[in-house]
């Protein structure tokens, strides 16, 4: 592929990351072109060629300010974050989160970059990384097998894999509301009813399902020895530890369900007045409140396993699943040590990572790094000073501990209160604590904003 001399910088990958990196780049007066292989190459997980579809959950998290993911989104409004902004505009009931319709979320980022006057947005796929002109790679965790060879030679290190899984999405109209109820935990919500459908079990009921999870039969997964990776997970199910699939939960302890995604905690079924012994829940998962998701609930089961199994949960025995759960290759790279906390790869440093390609996790932590190296790579370009986030920052923690985190166990990091420093005078209580993080961070990404490097590349180069 041949890149002309008309851009002065690429985006590879029109997922999240790569969609803010675009946006904060083109506002800093770069000419950006944003190239996404979808749909001409579509992958395992996608089912759009949308910029910014979301894959997995519709859910980017915690609203809260004391809880690590709705600081972080804190954070990214006060730096003037596009995906925060389509999320806030195509929001739906979700209590104290922040879920969005997946279809108004892309229609909105694609429409807001298409018609920027500094971005154009190309539909092929890259194969080799270019050469001379600066590059973000924000691929994704299914980036192609070509482009994943030609990041292995540039950096010399092994891409590492994991397999990754997502939910099953059913029709509201095939819920049996004579079992499930709506509700949101302790009452929380702006819906009078509650912005969740409960399927309530009873103590044997949950068993049963558990017993019915563990024995039932999954989807082989391919070695990755038919991949690319020759190395350290060769012929080996290495599953990605924040996204296990229930089934696995399942077979690792009985309890697990009941003390994880099934929790019943702040759940009262107002049939009884008592909470049951464990809860699924189910959350819209578009504008119109005709689809929703099971929470939690990634799954490997094969599709007439789904069918019998999941028809086991209370109020959806006669379900109609608009999509089944699967499972998919993610590939990430071994950052400490590749990259510095600007996302530059330290040994070629006119290359940026970005994205859960670059050793972040989850949908905010993505959106975080694709607007940090949109910002460093107008830095580089303009050659200006790069802008550190500080360590006090969520989106600071984050570039830091990917960039130095322990190498040997290194898996993508998402959003938590344990990577921040601690803090000078801390609360006894939990909460009180977070809230004295959130205030430190707050204080600090707005000192950071008014800074005179943070918005100074607006020159013409």
């Amino acid at each position: 592929m041949k890149f002309e001399d008309s851009c002065d910088l690429i985006i590879i990958g029109g997922g999240l990351a790569g969609c803010e990196a675009a946006w904060q780049a083109a506002n800093r007066n770069l000419k950006v072109k944003l190239f996404e292989m979808r749909p001409s190459l579509m992958t395992d997980a996608h089912e759009t060629g949308n910029l910014a579809e979301l894959v997995c959950s519709n859910s980017l998290g915690s609203n809260l300010i004391d809880r690590a993911s709705g600081l972080l989104k804190e954070e990214l409004r006060i730096c003037g974050s596009l995906l925060l902004n389509a999320a806030e505009k195509s929001k739906i009931p979700a209590g104290n989160a922040l879920a969005v319709d997946r279809n108004s979320f892309s229609r909105f980022v694609e429409s807001e970059l298409a018609n920027h006057p500094n971005i154009e947005i190309i539909r092929e796929e890259v194969k080799i990384i270019p050469e001379q002109i600066p590059v973000i790679l924000a691929s994704g965790p299914l980036t192609s097998k070509d482009l994943s060879e030609n990041i292995q030679s540039i950096t010399g290190k092994e891409n590492l894999f994991f397999y990754d899984a997502i939910a099953p999405i059913i029709t509201y109209d095939s819920i049996n509301f004579e079992t499930a109820y709506k509700g949101s935990r302790y009452g929380r919500g702006n819906a009078a009813e509650g912005d969740y459908i409960n399927c309530p079990f009873s103590k044997q009921d949950y068993y049963d399902f558990v017993e019915a999870l563990r024995t039932a039969e999954r989807i082989a997964l391919h070695s990755f020895e038919d991949e690319i990776d020759q190395g350290v997970n060769a012929g080996k199910e290495s599953y990605f530890e924040g996204c296990l699939p229930v089934e696995v939960l399942a077979t690792r302890n009985p309890e697990s369900l009941a003390f994880g995604p099934m929790r019943p905690v702040g759940l009262i079924d107002p049939r009884t007045n008592k909470r049951p012994y464990a809860v699924i829940q189910l959350r819209q998962d578009n504008l119109a409140g005709s689809l929703y998701n099971i929470v939690g609930f990634q799954t490997n089961l094969k599709q007439q396993e789904q069918n019998r199994v999941f028809r086991m949960i209370p109020g959806l025995e006669s379900a109609i699943f608009e999509r089944y759960g699967q499972m998919h290759r993610n590939t990430y790279i071994s950052s400490p040590g590749l990259i510095n906390e600007s996302l530059q790869l330290i040994n070629n440093e006119r290359i940026f990572f970005a994205g859960q390609l670059s050793g972040v996790e989850g949908y905010v932590g993505n959106i975080a790094s694709g607007l940090a190296v949109g910002i460093n790579a107008a830095a580089y370009i303009y050659q200006q000073p790069f802008v550190i986030f500080p360590q006090t920052t969520m989106i600071g923690s984050l570039l830091h501990y990917i960039a130095n985190a322990e190498k040997k166990h290194f898996q993508p990091m998402k959003a938590n209160f344990g990577i921040l420093p601690v803090l000078e005078d801390p609360a006894n209580s939990k909460q009180d604590r977070a809230q004295q993080y959130a205030a430190r961070s707050i204080k600090d990404i707005s000192s950071l904003t008014q800074s005179p490097y943070f918005n100074t590349f607006f020159q013409a180069i």
